[in-house]
């Protein structure tokens, strides 16, 4: 593990007092800019006692200084990393070298959720990840997932194969370094204590996957899941939150004539109860498209970067956070969904302290 540096204090102390000689800037303006407290800022610039700040609290400071337009207006702000030009990117990628060089490598640090564009599903090197997914209910399934069949074929066992394909092809390119693995859970069989304790990827919802709701039961989201009890629509279904004064509001699905118009997702991320130096991250839909809409949201590459920067802003300073969004469905294509569209958003948590 990387010892704090006087150093990386230093650098961040000048950066803030002499990087626009005509501006002066306070921690207190800058702690407000990244969505932190100004003794916690404070810290990080402390010389004689420094504090090493996470790696995505290093990608604010790059990304806020890469350009005076994070000065300009009436309060300050921090961009959009999708909003940088081609040079404030270059100036960006070159300070956050620099400060990463500065901080060192940390060897197994407490998990800390990453909401830095293009980071979310980076995991320390040489961490295990597993995704769990539903079980197909044997309804549903073929022939082929007999194992007795010459043509048995274990995949198809799963529920959200599609979700599953996406995100699994994904995070196996973001950690190369990483064992990624899969699998699914029902009523009846439970994950080895490795499996809890690693960093754990839930796809689909409490009517198929019963970790999905053992897990969101042990953290503190104001979310719950009202399962369909049918194939039907279930004009009582969706995810009710309860608001802080005790109300409770409902988000479902759309469906007409039995057609799915729009589906409603969850998305939530955050340190794992069962290991602090993990993470746990849910993706579900009411169905299966969004699901695969909470799972794309972060890996399609027209969206990913743009609502990655979005989380990075809105949840800067959160062990944790939830987001229920629409997932429009067009000629029966779940759509990635947009979260930089204030109307895609149907709730978020923590309660937002921006402006």
């Amino acid at each position: 593990m990387s010892q704090p540096n006087p150093a990386l204090a230093a650098r961040l102390r000048t950066l803030r007092k002499e990087s626009w000689s005509d501006v002066v800037l306070t921690q207190k303006q800058l702690a407000e800019a990244f969505g932190v407290s100004t003794g916690l800022l404070s810290s990080w610039e402390n010389v004689a006692k420094p504090v090493t700040p996470p790696p995505p609290r290093l990608e604010a400071y790059a990304t806020f200084f890469a350009t005076r337009r994070s000065v300009q207006g009436p309060k300050l702000h921090l961009l959009d990393v999708a909003d940088l030009t081609d040079e404030e990117h270059t100036v960006r990628k070159e300070l956050l070298g620099e400060l990463q060089a500065l901080r060192g490598d940390l060897d197994d640090p407490p998990a800390q959720p990453v909401f830095a564009p293009a980071s979310l599903w980076h995991f320390p090197p040489n961490q295990d990840i597993v995704i769990v997914c539903a079980q197909l209910p044997e309804k549903y399934r073929i022939a082929y997932t007999d194992p007795s069949s010459p043509d048995f074929v274990n995949l198809y066992t799963y529920a959200d194969p599609d979700a599953l394909l996406e995100l699994y092809g994904h995070i196996r390119a973001c950690n190369p370094a990483s064992n990624v693995t899969f699998r699914t859970t029902d009523q009846n069989t439970t994950l080895s204590a490795d499996e809890y304790t690693a960093h754990l990827v839930l796809l689909g919802g409490v009517d198929w996957n019963p970790q999905t709701r053992a897990l969101l039961d042990r953290v503190d989201v104001p979310v719950r899941q009202i399962s369909r009890k049918g194939d039907e629509e279930e004009l009582d279904s969706g995810f009710e939150v309860t608001r802080p004064d005790g109300t409770t509001q409902r988000f479902s699905a759309k469906l007409r004539d039995g057609v799915l118009l729009e589906d409603v997702a969850h998305f939530y991320h955050g340190v794992s109860p069962l290991n602090r130096k993990r993470t746990v991250t849910v993706c579900n839909g009411m169905y299966s498209r969004g699901t695969l809409g909470a799972v794309r949201a972060l890996t399609d590459r027209r969206f990913r970067d743009r609502n990655q920067a979005y989380l990075d802003r809105r949840f800067a300073g959160a062990d944790s956070f939830s987001i229920i969004s629409r997932v429009p469905v067009f000629d029966n294509q779940g759509l990635t969904p947009d979260w930089t569209l204030p109307e895609n958003r149907l709730h978020e948590w923590p309660e937002s302290s921006l402006p």
